[in-house]
Formats: C-alpha cells, sequence, structure tokens
C-alpha cells in the first residue's frame, strides 16, 4: 500500500479508536500520507471530546464542521423495558427471557470483555446457538462470528460496546443489557440494533446494585424516565 499517494483519508469512530488504544497505529498511518494540504480528510466521531478535537486540528486542514442531532434520541419502535434484579441471579433471569420471549435474534451487551467471555461460555455449555464479538476475539473470526449471526446460524450474539459499534443487521428482534453501560451514548446506540426499518423491537436492561449508579445519566441522555420493573424473586 502506497500511503503516499493517497487522496482521501477517512478516520471513523474517532472517539473509539481513543478509547481503544488504537490512536499510535493511526498516527502512524498518518505520517506515511500526504500532508493534510495535499488530501482530503474526513473524521467522524459520536462525541467530540477534547482529545477528539485535539486530533481534528492536527490532521484536519481547514475543516468544516457537520454536526448532526437527532430529533429523538431513542427509536419510538423499540420498546423499552428494566428489569431490577441481583447480580446473582442475572444469568437466571436471561435464561427465562430466552425461553419465553419471542426472539428471532437478539444480541446482549456487556461492559467487560471478561463479562462477554463468561456469557459466551455459559450460554454455549447450556446448548445455546451464540457467537461473541470483543476486542479479544481476532478480526478473522468475528467476521466469521457476524456472518454465522446474519445468517441465522446463531441467534444470538455477544457484544462489548467497542466490538458492537457499527454493526447492522437485520431481523434483531431484542436487544438485552446484561450490563448498563457507563456512557448514556452507548445505551442509545445499543437499542439502536433493533427495532430498525421500522420494525418492533425490545430492549431489555437489568438493574442492579451496581448498574444504578448509570441509570440517571442514561434517562438524562434520552429525555424520559425508564419504568422499573421487579419481579419475584429476583430483587
Amino acid at each position: 500500500v502506497w500511503l503516499d499517494r493517497i487522496e482521501f483519508l477517512v478516520i471513523d469512530e474517532a472517539d473509539r479508536l481513543l478509547d481503544m488504544g488504537f490512536i499510535p497505529s493511526v498516527k502512524r498511518i498518518v505520517r506515511y500520507s500526504p500532508f493534510k494540504e495535499q488530501r482530503q480528510t474526513l473524521m467522524f466521531s459520536a462525541t467530540f471530546s477534547y482529545d477528539v478535537l485535539n486530533l481534528a486540528r492536527q490532521w484536519l486542514f481547514e475543516p468544516v464542521t457537520v454536526e448532526i442531532e437527532p430529533e429523538h434520541k431513542t427509536n419510538n419502535d423499540v420498546e423499552q423495558r428494566v428489569y431490577v434484579v441481583e447480580n446473582k441471579d442475572k444469568y437466571k433471569l436471561l435464561q427465562e427471557i430466552l425461553k419465553d420471549e419471542p426472539i428471532d435474534k437478539v444480541m446482549i451487551f456487556a461492559n467487560r470483555r471478561d463479562q462477554v467471555r463468561r456469557l459466551y461460555d455459559h450460554l454455549k455449555r447450556d446448548g445455546y446457538k451464540v457467537g461473541m464479538l470483543s476486542g479479544e476475539i481476532a478480526q478473522d473470526k468475528r467476521l466469521k462470528m457476524l456472518d454465522q449471526f446474519k445468517q441465522g446460524k446463531n441467534n444470538i450474539m455477544i457484544a462489548t460496546d467497542v466490538a458492537g459499534r457499527g454493526i447492522h443487521v437485520d431481523g434483531v428482534s431484542h436487544v438485552i443489557n446484561f450490563t448498563l453501560p457507563e456512557q448514556s451514548d452507548d445505551y442509545v446506540h445499543r437499542i439502536g440494533r433493533t427495532g430498525r426499518a421500522g420494525a418492533q423491537g425490545v430492549s431489555i436492561s437489568f438493574l442492579s446494585e451496581d448498574d444504578a449508579f448509570y441509570l440517571p445519566e442514561i434517562e438524562k441522555a434520552i429525555g424520559k424516565k425508564l419504568p422499573l420493573t421487579r419481579l419475584e424473586g429476583y430483587c
């Protein structure tokens, strides 16, 4: 690849590249590219923190800023539920939901790679058709698992926010937040995996003692209170 000959440089998900520690690699690519005055550079980011803006100043030449703010933070076609549950009972509740809900395809999100791995191992052991997307999975294996999910060979996909971002799969009927995300933007992004193209979707979030801290910011971001359901035997 002759990077000194490129005309366009597109840096997508700049905030995620920062979070995942990929910026040194991107800087290396930029160094081998033509000077910013001699190429067109496009940078996309869900959030524009100080660090992202600093990168923009380094890499962009006389940039034009385009901001898109959705009228509604969350899709009205997605039914949002929050179940109050103790940490120790989350997996048991997850199994009940997988058994009782009319699920076509479901994406289950957790905050950390070890949580994703543990869920994957448990569900696989219990006979579910399941895939996994996280930073520890090699890219070729990720693509294979994603393809199996798209084709319906696996109907459950467990993912971290980093690995799950930007994934568009038809027919995802449910999203389950096994852990609430620490960033409210990630909640909006997660539940946007369902209820696409006019279809109805369901988002189910588990609220334990560890997750409760994140709920107020999520409600503030989406502009409404989420009704809490206390299930008998789980709280």
